[in-house]
């Protein structure tokens, strides 16, 4: 990808072409077992935990984060199953494309129980490959 980077003079701004490179996917591996973060994980393992930590992550709820990251899924509680099914397709489908190493969410099979849960799984295709991944709700 090419973009234009100001380049400032005494006298004047000039546009000079840079190329920009994709940055690498190293980040820090949570081992969710133990309860700790331990050594580092990159490519497809690094969007299997950004997968994870998207879908723990309630949005709007944690200023850190901006209002982009995460997935809305409070007002789902009390909802009837016919609607909470397709707009948790939706809402999941979303929130993980705002991950650019993201390329498609499919295959989604949910699954009800007789305690108020909506259990679906679904293929998370990434540019590193596919994940399979799955999300409760209590509803």
């Amino acid at each position: 990808m090419v973009g234009m980077i100001p380049i400032l003079s005494n006298d004047n701004v000039e546009f000079e072409n840079l190329e920009i490179e994709e940055q690498p996917t190293l980040t820090y591996k949570m081992d969710r077992e133990a309860e700790r973060i331990a050594g580092t994980a990159e490519e497809i393992e690094a969007v299997r935990q950004a997968v994870y930590k998207i879908l723990q992550t309630e949005r709007y709820e944690y200023p850190i984060y901006s209002g982009d990251y995460g997935i809305e899924l409070k007002d789902l509680f009390g909802q009837p199953v016919s609607y909470v099914c397709p707009e948790l397709e939706r809402r999941i489908s979303e929130a993980l494309l705002w991950d650019s190493r993201v390329e498609g969410v499919e295959d989604f099979e949910f699954e009800t129980s007789v305690t108020g849960a909506v259990r679906v799984s679904f293929r998370v295709n990434t540019v590193f490959g596919r994940i399979d991944s799955e999300k409760e709700v209590r509803i």
